[in-house]
């Protein structure tokens, strides 16, 4: 991700627009943000598939949602070094 630029955040909630991502980063990390039990939900659009960028909207049940973020793109990051490894190991 290159830019992350917060529009709101409260206790319990951020809002953030993501720069130059597309719906499969976006979606990716919704999933992983979904099975966090400190989330209540998590969201994002993208009003033009093109010239869009994604906003995100993350909901807890009183967690920091910064730290449920920062937890989601650790397990996404891991994630993504597993595949590799198992393309490289394979291919």
């Amino acid at each position: 991700m290159n830019d992350i630029r917060i529009l709101n955040k409260s206790a319990n909630e951020i809002e953030f627009e993501i720069e130059d991502e597309s719906h499969g980063v976006c979606n990716a990390l919704r999933h992983i943000l979904m099975e966090d039990e400190d989330v209540e939900y998590a969201v994002y659009n993208i009003d033009h598939p093109l010239t869009g960028k994604p906003i995100m909207t993350i909901k807890t049940n009183g967690a920091d949602p910064k730290e449920a973020l920062k937890r989601a793109a650790e397990q996404l990051k891991a994630d993504s070094e597993s595949f590799k490894q198992l393309i490289e190991e394979n291919l």
